[in-house]
């Protein structure tokens, strides 16, 4: 018998919940297996508790696949383990304990605000200085982005169009691997160059600070690993949270009252920046292969096989808020999945909570009348990403 396929999300449909099909299947704690886009079977895990137990296990459920190889033509699951995010246990330990304070540690977060908030002032300036409607994915979300990982990493303005076409090609699911392979090779090129540059030339950014920490380890990062690291952590930044930022303001603009709370009260972008990763999620899931013989929610699964975690599903158990189903920017932040969980969880997540909490103080302050422009039906949504949201957001202002 041919297996269902994996519910995807359809944002033409809904252009902010999980496939409905998802109820049904957290009501019942039912693990089902499915056919994914790149061919794989899989488990597919739906319910709040379930997807947490998966992604909080690294040793029952190992991310050597690829974190999204159900979807990703480029990135099959059995490809050489070449980057740290694929890797397990101590060896993922020791790259992430060198990577992750150059980005999480509560006095370097303090050292970015003022960064985020220059980054973002000036393009709302641009933006108010721009004849409506204007494309604010493209000229607004992806700019700041762009700007903030690559000032942070220490990559001039001639060089951070190599973040797009890396990320374009990364995230894209009909990319081939060696379309990913001619994509991704000036990006590698350059960052491979830049460590060696620092290494003899230190400056006050990310790279020369892990180059620095690193140095007095018992294994000092290899240039190799800290060309990965921050290629990584450069499309990454690019494009999931440019896309959240586009995602969530239509999301905002669009359910009444929301928008309106955010203005009537700027300082509910800490909330609602929270409440919207919540909300919209990882729509298309992430992927684990069982090390062992095991269950999840009483099904059986052998080792080897493949589990596809629901994670924008899971975020709407009732287990998790009797109210999951609504988005209220005011909720009061709490656990939630839409960062990943567990030791592969988004190391950049600090970043992208300041770059969110950011842009929605200032545009609710600054744009308190910012409108999409366009009946919602009209928006083009991805349909070819691991990356969701729309391919442009016209809005304006009065």
């Amino acid at each position: 018998m041919s297996l269902p396929a994996l519910p995807l999300p359809s944002e033409d449909v809904q252009p902010f919940d999980p496939p409905p099909e998802y109820a049904d299947l957290r009501s019942s704690g039912e693990v089902i297996r499915v056919a994914c886009p790149t061919g794989l079977d899989a488990w597919l895990v739906s319910d709040y508790a379930g997807v947490r137990e998966v992604l909080g296990d690294g040793r029952r459920f190992s991310a050597r696949p690829g974190q999204a190889s159900h979807m990703l033509a480029s990135y099959g699951p059995d490809a050489p383990v070449d980057n740290f995010t694929r890797w397990d246990g101590p060896e993922h330990i020791r790259i992430r304990r060198n990577f992750a304070p150059q980005v999480t540690h509560a006095r370097r977060l303090a050292e970015l605000w003022p960064l985020v908030e220059r980054i973002t002032d000036e393009a709302i300036t641009a933006m108010l200085a721009s004849p409506q409607p204007y494309p604010l994915h493209s000229r607004f979300s992806t700019s700041i982005t762009t700007s903030v990982i690559a000032e942070l990493i220490g990559v001039p303005p001639a060089e951070r169009h190599l973040l797009g076409q890396a990320a374009g090609a990364l995230f894209t699911t009909s990319t081939t691997p060696q379309e990913l392979r001619e994509a991704l090779t000036p990006l590698y090129t350059y960052l491979y160059q830049a460590v060696a540059t620092r290494r003899v030339q230190p400056g006050d950014d990310v790279l020369s600070r892990m180059i620095e920490h690193s140095a007095d380890s018992d294994r000092p990062l290899t240039d190799g690993e800290l060309t990965e690291m921050n290629a990584a952590l450069l499309v990454a930044g690019f494009d999931t949270t440019a896309s959240m930022i586009t995602h969530g303001l239509v999301t905002l603009l669009n359910k009444p009252g929301e928008w309106e709370k955010l203005v009537a009260d700027p300082d509910v972008a800490t909330s609602a920046a929270d409440e919207l990763v919540r909300y919209l999620g990882v729509g298309t899931g992430l992927l684990r292969q069982a090390t062992e013989d095991t269950e999840i929610n009483g099904q059986k699964i052998k080792t080897g096989e493949y589990v596809v975690v629901a994670v924008q599903s899971g975020n709407r158990d009732p287990a998790l808020h009797a109210d999951a189903d609504a988005l209220d920017v005011a909720r009061k932040p709490g656990p939630h999945l839409g960062f990943g969980h567990g030791a592969h969880a988004c190391v950049g997540q600090q970043i992208a909570r300041m770059e969110l909490t950011t842009v929605l103080r200032a545009l609710a302050t600054r744009v308190p009348t910012l409108r999409v422009a366009v009946p919602l039906d009209s928006l083009r949504w991805k349909t070819d990403s691991v990356v969701r949201g729309p391919v442009e957001l016209p809005v304006a202002w009065s």
